[in-house]
């Protein structure tokens, strides 16, 4: 019985947009502030329906090893038993949710 490789799903903010993507690795980054996000996984084209949506995050992590997502804009972080389908979606504001500020360290 061998043991299988986990996937993370990451929901994360960037632009006003919600991210959710799956990922094979991920890691707290040197940069201080910052999480490593590596080994993008999108679905197999098994189907002749193509989504728009996946097709686009295809396009834009094209030929990225790794990225580096500040820790503030991550909303959620979860490994999942098996992958779902990426997607971009709006983010919905309007509410009165501030982030909290975080100070900077000190030398």
């Amino acid at each position: 019985m061998s043991k299988r490789e986990p996937i993370y799903k990451v929901i994360f903010l960037n632009q006003g947009q919600v991210y959710e993507m799956y990922a094979k690795q991920i890691y707290q980054s040197d940069l201080w502030g910052f999480l490593e996000v590596e080994e993008f996984v999108f679905g197999e084209r098994t189907q002749m329906v193509v989504d728009p949506s996946e097709e686009k995050l295809k396009a834009q992590f094209e030929g990225v090893v790794r990225s580096f997502v500040p820790m503030h804009s991550i909303v959620r972080i979860d490994e999942v038993e098996r992958l779902g389908t990426p997607k971009i979606s709006e983010a919905r504001g309007g509410g009165n949710v501030m982030p909290f500020p975080m100070p900077m360290p000190e030398k």
